[in-house]
């Protein structure tokens, strides 16, 4: 398999089979916090997706020409996380100055992707999967459309739930965690599709 049929299906995989938020359960706080709203979803969605694409790419980076080099391997978590801050610095500068209103509705949850678990994991994997540079974008921008794609499809259901009537006890934080674990078979059941079973 060539280089860039593995990138193909790593982020095929990444999107549906090991999708970082149903698969490994990565980034649930902000995915549960903000996904009341499509609107609000979509927007922190296509930050996760763009932070996780560029922070995957310059670990990467990081990775091979510093830290594997210099055999500085006790170091990496630190200079991923410093790495992600950054980007997430720049993203919620960018959010602020071209939507306001956005940046109002995201709140505390756009600072938060600098802690978002997804976001360092992706970093770790495409790192103990042993990736190349074009597989680990691949890798990244599968896992951040994969975890766009389920907060979208969260925020849709939660609002239509907004209007039905619930049981008192599922109200809230039950029926999110039931509606999540439902998501999560859905999606592991493209395996056997995507394998050809």
């Amino acid at each position: 398999m060539n280089e860039l049929s593995h990138a193909f299906v790593v982020f095929i995989s990444a999107i549906f089979t090991q999708n970082i938020l149903l698969s490994y359960f990565l980034g649930l706080c902000p995915f549960i916090g903000v996904s009341r709203e499509v609107k609000t979803s979509f927007g922190l969605g296509l930050a996760v997706i763009f932070v996780m694409t560029s922070t995957c790419l310059l670990n990467w980076l990081a990775y091979e020409y510093v830290i594997e080099p210099l055999g500085l391997h006790f170091f990496r978590f630190i200079l991923f996380i410093i790495i992600i801050a950054a980007f997430v610095q720049f993203v919620e500068m960018v959010i602020e100055r071209f939507s306001p209103s956005l940046y109002q509705r995201l709140g505390v949850f756009l600072p938060l992707i600098t802690v978002n678990c997804a976001i360092l994991g992706a970093s770790l994997f495409m790192v103990i999967r042993d990736y190349s540079f074009i597989v680990t974008f691949g890798y990244g921008l599968g896992s951040g459309i994969g975890w766009f794609l389920a907060i979208i499809a969260m925020a849709g259901i939660r609002q239509r739930l907004a209007i039905d009537r619930i049981p008192k006890g599922l109200q809230g934080p039950g029926i999110t965690l039931i509606i999540a674990g439902l998501m999560a078979l859905a999606f592991i059941g493209f395996t056997g599709v995507l394998s050809g079973n």
